[in-house]
């Protein structure tokens, strides 16, 4: 028979290490957004019917080739589906369900609660990077190799300022208030916020304000370096100010229920 020494099996309670439960969350986040067919529609299939439809048929009047006009753009639009619209509405409903006040009560700490939801934005942008990435190869999209490492700066610094946005907004308001809220900005955004058009086609004081609001700077950031080549630093920075800024104001106010 095996005899072990006293306090072979003795317990050790604790909180398992923080970098597997923020991966836990994050995967776990990232699962159930995939799942959900509404996310999968807002994030994935209108970016990909504007690309479609916008390249092959003259809906607007752009240069040609149109696809590669049309490619940033697109890209901007899944960024902010995923991280600012898809964020804020699934964060509203898990706290009229009282998903966050449960999460809180275990071992995960608070900022854990965020940062998870961000790595899993971040799967789904690259998911969605991959997707339209490879659409647009297909309708002969050729971008600016010296724009892809800015391309990839402004991506990630979009999806931080629209993840802050969506967290401010979703951590905050009502479940249904924010459902309202984030489909009326997201709309907004489209049509005059810089996304489908470019915010030079918009009249004088529109357009300012567009090129201001992280939606005009992220498209016409990408457009910029990925048709044109060029880094835009300024585009860069008014992302990395709405980040800031929105990321300090939702840790303020972001409620569990």
């Amino acid at each position: 028979m095996t005899s072990f020494s006293p306090g072979t099996f003795a317990p050790a309670p604790g909180r398992g290490r923080l970098s597997r439960m923020l991966i836990t969350q994050a995967r776990t986040e990232f699962v159930l957004t995939l799942r959900n067919g509404e996310q999968v529609l807002l994030t994935l299939l209108i970016p990909l019917g504007i690309l479609v439809g916008f390249t092959l048929l003259n809906v607007v009047p752009l240069p040609n080739p149109r696809v590669d006009n049309v490619t940033p753009r697109v890209l901007a639009l899944a960024v902010m589906s995923t991280a600012f619209t898809g964020q804020a509405i699934a964060l509203g409903f898990d706290r009229r369900y009282g998903v966050l006040k449960r999460l809180a009560a275990t071992a995960l700490p608070r900022w854990s609660l965020v940062a998870g939801r961000m790595l899993a934005v971040l799967g789904v942008v690259l998911v969605q990077l991959v997707v339209l990435g490879s659409v647009a190869a297909a309708l002969k999209w050729h971008p600016r190799a010296a724009g892809l490492a800015p391309a990839v700066l402004l991506i990630l610094a979009g999806t931080a300022a629209f993840g802050a946005l969506g967290v401010l907004l979703g951590g905050a308001l009502r479940a249904e208030v924010v459902l309202a809220v984030a489909n009326m900005v997201w709309l907004l955004l489209v049509v005059a916020g810089g996304i489908v058009l470019s915010i030079h086609t918009l009249p004088g004081p529109l357009s300012t304000i567009a090129a201001a609001l992280p939606s005009g700077a992220l498209a016409e950031g990408l457009h910029a370096a990925l048709v044109e080549g060029t880094t835009p630093w300024s585009a860069l920075g008014v992302l990395l100010i709405w980040a800031t800024g929105a990321g300090l104001l939702a840790t303020r106010t972001l409620r569990l229920s």
